[in-house]
């Protein structure tokens, strides 16, 4: 009863924030006019864990974590001025090329938290197809 409440409580939250927790949507599917974006920080608003969609603009673009599979990184900020880490697969997806501060991306991830708000991972097709694609679109181009 406890975790039907607390889920009841997260989807209410997710609905005035703005935020969209969605199971599958499509890579050429658009961002509905309310945007699917809230305040990653709190957990009552994304899930660690869950598959999130969202836009941001870029704020800092990092270097590539080259330890493992390789990922793109950057930090994107969010409408509500929440920002959140993309480590985005480029082991098994395109890199969004040319990726600069104030440029505006799209995202459809999983989300997990960390102490600086979170990190959207799982930015690409699961080669073994035992986890739900992601993707990013950037520039009119969709990156999976």
């Amino acid at each position: 009863m406890r975790r039907q409440l607390l889920l009841a409580a997260a989807l209410l939250l997710s609905v005035l924030t703005g935020c969209v927790q969605v199971d599958a949507p499509s890579p050429s599917a658009s961002i509905p006019a309310q945007r699917a974006e809230g305040s990653a920080g709190n957990a009552a608003a994304y899930v660690s864990g869950e598959q999130v969609q969202g836009v941001g603009t870029v704020t800092r673009v990092l270097s590539d974590d080259n330890d493992g599979s390789r990922h793109q990184r950057f930090i994107i900020e969010l409408s509500s001025g929440q920002t959140l880490l993309i480590a985005h697969n480029i082991d098994l997806a395109p890199r969004l090329p040319g990726l600069k501060v104030g440029d505006t991306v799209e995202f459809y991830g999983e989300f997990e938290t960390n102490p600086q708000g979170g990190v959207i991972h799982w930015t690409h097709r699961d080669p073994s197809g035992s986890h739900v694609a992601g993707w990013l679109k950037y520039k009119g181009a969709t990156y999976q």
